[in-house]
């Protein structure tokens, strides 16, 4: 498509979208259509519920209307897992069920599956153990044999920029061939290609894969019309002259009018890896492209701004939650869904309230060797969303013991918080930084202020965050009248995703009936 094409199509084509379709962390989306509904999922890492389930019928608005890994798998371990587990899960349809396939780079290859992506799924199964096999994605062929696509993680393997193809068995739960190296991307100075996604299509296969790493890199489309090659390639979308920085790694969708999309990632740093949505076409010689080739090179660009795709009808499930949800809405029997634990929650860590509308958080005791916040299992937090959020709610804090404390967060490498901190006899009103704190950095306190200490404090916090992920901390008495407390802090990503927002509630020491924090 030409430039004057392109500003055409804009102009007469009514109802238009803009980038990012998702200004928040869903890192390595894959999605599907299935039935005129889509569906996609993202890398969950260490946090849970891991593998959210958002739901769409127009591509622009998207839903969480489930997660499929509502607890870890895996050896239980007593730390946080920070950028572990979860790595560039892919979802796919076939043998009327749903699968959702990830490699964890410890531990190996897992699936999950399920009758509808809405229900339940079931327990992870361990399709491969070993260390280094990463971003997998299966293909069932026209025979009825399923093959999966994977990549290496040079962290763990010793070598990366790898994509290999081996066989699944028909229920998934084994590999049954050898590894078979379909592309070297060492030879082609396609470093760090790796998030392949496996398609066929008129009898080629093809491999989406990304490459030149998450910041720089750009988007590559490899075909073949053996599955084990040899692959021929193309970089089918990269920056080009736009401000979108390192276009790739997603999944090909077609929408209600037949017209092809591709959603992909761009790392936005404290915002995460945010979704993008590109233009896709076919071409009479079997090649896809992607976006729009504005500056002539063969290659295209992402779009800022592009017709809607066609819509399917709308539906919606219960419980779903907006994938840009900032509320904290505790009125359930449930956690909504935007919000995830950072590490896999036990019983004892928060209690529903839905009579009184609330969620209590119970001060649990900080691990073996804990240094700062970012060793904190227990803190509830959602994604944060711009370019521009704000996350307001009541606190009813009861202190118990020296040491109890909550707050609002700001997490990443770098945090902040606004909390309240009970020393024994005060009730103290302050901010905690920490920064590199995953180096193990001490916090620093300051503005303190001296609050009565009575059985039960109640103090409403909030955090506007700005552009640029510039976070302002705020207090007040009555919940209308609002001081800031302390300097902005500039949020930090954290470990593979975006900085984060929310509640936690800790204790130096375990004593019958500890301490707690009600949140409204």
């Amino acid at each position: 498509m030409t430039l004057i094409a392109f500003i055409l199509s804009l102009l007469t084509i009514p109802g238009t979208f803009t980038e990012p379709v998702l200004h928040s962390d869903y890192s390595d989306p894959d999605v599907i259509c299935v039935d005129g509904e889509y569906w996609m999922t993202s890398s969950s890492f260490n946090c849970i519920p891991g593998l959210q389930i958002l739901h769409s019928t127009d591509l622009v608005n998207w839903d969480i209307v489930n997660a499929a890994l509502p607890k870890m798998y895996g050896p239980p371990v007593s730390d946080v897992q920070h950028g572990n587990r979860v790595w560039a899960p892919a979802i796919r349809y076939f043998n009327d069920r749903f699968w959702i396939f990830w490699g964890d780079p410890d531990l190996g290859v897992f699936q999950v599956h399920a009758d509808h992506p809405a229900g339940t799924w079931s327990e992870p199964v361990q399709v491969w153990k070993g260390k280094g096999i990463i971003d997998t994605c299966p293909l069932r062929d026209d025979d009825g044999r399923i093959y999966l696509v994977h990549a290496w993680a040079g962290s763990r393997a010793g070598f990366k920029s790898v994509l290999g193809v081996c066989e699944l068995d028909a229920e998934c739960t084994q590999f049954i061939s050898e590894q078979v190296m379909v592309f070297d991307g060492n030879k082609s100075n396609d470093d760090t290609i790796e998030g392949p996604k496996f398609y066929k299509r008129n009898g080629w296969y093809y491999i989406f894969a990304p490459s030149g790493g998450v910041k720089e890199g750009w988007q590559m489309v490899l075909r073949s019309k053996n599955i084990y090659g040899p692959y021929e390639y193309r970089t089918v979308l990269h920056q080009g002259k736009t401000d979108i920085h390192g276009p790739h790694q997603g999944g090909w969708v077609e929408d209600a009018a037949g017209d092809c999309w591709f959603l992909h990632f761009e790392d936005r740093y404290a915002y995460g890896r945010v979704v993008h949505m590109q233009p896709m076409k076919w071409t009479d010689d079997g090649w896809c492209t992607m976006g729009v080739d504005m500056d002539g090179d063969g290659i295209g660009e992402p779009v800022s701004e592009y017709r809607r795709p066609a819509p399917f009808p709308d539906k919606k499930y219960p419980r779903s939650v907006s994938a840009l949800e900032t509320r904290t809405d505790f009125t359930h029997e449930y956690i909504p869904y935007n919000w995830q634990w950072h590490a896999s929650p036990q019983t004892d860590w928060a209690l529903m309230n839905p009579s009184e509308g609330c969620i209590r958080l119970n001060c649990i005791q900080n691990p073996r060797r804990w240094k700062n916040l970012w060793d904190t299992p227990n803190l509830l937090l959602e994604k944060i969303v711009g370019p521009q959020m704000q996350l307001q709610a009541k606190l009813s804090f009861r202190a118990s013991y020296p040491g109890d404390r909550t707050g609002l967060i700001v997490m990443g490498i770098d945090y902040s918080a606004i909390e309240l901190y009970f020393d024994g006899n005060r009730i103290i009103l302050r901010r905690a930084t920490c920064m590199d704190a995953e180096s193990g950095a001490a916090e620093a306190y300051s503005d303190e202020v001296v609050l009565p200490h009575e059985l039960f404090t109640d103090i409403h916090f909030r955090v506007k965050v700005e552009k640029g992920c510039l976070c302002t901390f705020q207090y007040s008495t009555d919940g209308r009248k609002f001081k800031t407390l302390g300097a902005p802090f500039k949020a930090r990503e954290g470990k593979w995703i975006g900085a984060k927002t929310g509640f936690y509630a800790t204790a130096c020491i375990k004593k019958n009936n500890g301490g707690s924090v009600e949140i409204y």
